[in-house]
């Protein structure tokens, strides 16, 4: 089964290429110095900067979240007043100010625990940087993260608020033009996002959904 968790993707650790740039990776450092858990924070952190994301009082919903970089960076933007609650298939330690649910949140009962924990408040915004295990077969990796952002918007469609926003991760390639046809019609504008902290030779971008409509 594809994996949820938005650090699913599998590096072979024996690699002393990848390692080496790793260590050396200008944000990664800058992560390790400044106590965010993974270089990810960047990309989110540089989106909210240019597009006004995040506000004291919301509520976000981060699907994929461990090991956490997102949730702390949100966590400390949406107080006073807000509220951060964070869904992935693996472990993640606690962050303060996070409510954190382990499980698939395809199954009623993630389901049901994650609206126990909205209580009746609406969900202002739904984050998601999952990525799935690489096969290293091309195309099945680009229809699994495909399938991943699929999940993302679906969610959103049913939890997120009307005017409520959505960032997601996509990879171009085959199957994003027609992701992001489906993600159109649901809100009043979407723009592309390519953050300094994407790698150049990743073909990952965000994909930034802003005032979901109401159904009609």
């Amino acid at each position: 089964m594809t994996k949820l968790g938005n650090s699913a993707t599998k590096k072979h650790r024996s690699n002393k290429g990848w390692m080496q740039e790793h260590v050396n990776d200008h944000y990664v450092q800058k992560a390790n110095a400044e106590g965010w858990r993974s270089r990810a924070v960047f990309k989110l952190s540089e989106i909210d900067e240019k597009d006004k994301l995040l506000k004291p009082g919301m509520t976000v919903v981060d699907l994929g979240a461990a090991p956490g970089s997102w949730c702390q960076y949100v966590s400390k933007h949406v107080q006073p007043g807000g509220r951060v609650i964070a869904l992935d298939l693996l472990e993640m330690d606690p962050i303060r100010g996070v409510d954190f649910i382990q499980g698939d949140f395809r199954e009623d009962k993630v389901l049901l625990e994650l609206e126990k924990l909205l209580a009746g408040r609406p969900v202002d915004l739904v984050l998601s940087d999952m990525a799935p295990n690489i096969s290293g077969i091309a195309s099945a990796d680009q229809a699994r993260a495909v399938h991943l952002a699929e999940l993302a918007l679906e969610f959103s469609a049913l939890h997120l608020k009307i005017g409520g926003d959505l960032l997601i991760k996509v990879f171009q390639g085959s199957g994003f033009t027609e992701l992001r046809d489906a993600v159109r019609p649901l809100f009043q504008s979407i723009q592309m996002r390519k953050p300094a902290a994407s790698r150049d030779r990743s073909p990952e971008v965000f994909l930034l959904a802003r005032n979901k409509r109401q159904e009609t």
